[in-house]
């Protein structure tokens, strides 16, 4: 029998916290701090309650959603990857560590139509610079990669995670 996961405790101030920073931090200098005083504590406390908030799962991850079209990238491509399984953590990890990858993952295959199981998001200028940046990873994918396609966002789609009402 799976072993019961414990929910972690959320109090009152956590709550008021996730309903706070759920819409994206303010883009002060001191986001913390500015959070801290719109909810009357230290930013200190606001850092530390997030802390464990993602170390025990109650949110995924704190990061930066940019809209890549408001700062000029406006070519947007998933490149898809037919790569081996038995080398995808290692050339995953490889292709996720360039510089011009915003990320990277594994998706299952979906045969025989989908051959593809790396995922890696290329933001550029021009459809030709992400063309450009995708033959660098097929360069370093070499021989192990089978086959790969550019698959061009037509929309920006709202980034959001999921809401509760405070």
């Amino acid at each position: 029998m799976p072993e019961a996961v414990a929910k972690p405790e959320l109090d009152a101030l956590d709550r008021r916290l996730i309903v706070a920073t759920q819409g994206g931090l303010p883009r002060v200098s001191r986001p913390y701090d500015a959070i801290g005083a719109e909810l009357g504590v230290a930013g200190d406390e606001v850092i530390t309650r997030l802390r464990r908030m993602v170390e025990t799962g109650v949110i995924r991850r704190i990061g930066a959603v940019p809209n890549h079209y408001a700062i000029g990238y406006t070519a947007n491509g998933m490149s898809v990857w037919d790569v081996a399984d038995e080398r995808i953590d290692e050339l995953g990890a490889k292709v996720g560590a360039l510089d011009f990858v915003t990320h990277c993952y594994r998706r299952p295959r979906r045969l025989p139509d989908w051959p593809y199981n790396l995922f890696a998001m290329v933001h550029s200028h021009s459809r030709d610079e992400v063309a450009a940046r995708v033959a660098e990873i097929a360069a370093l994918l070499g021989d192990a990669c089978r086959g790969h396609d550019i698959l061009y966002s037509t929309a920006i789609l709202k980034k959001t995670g999921l809401r509760i009402l405070g």
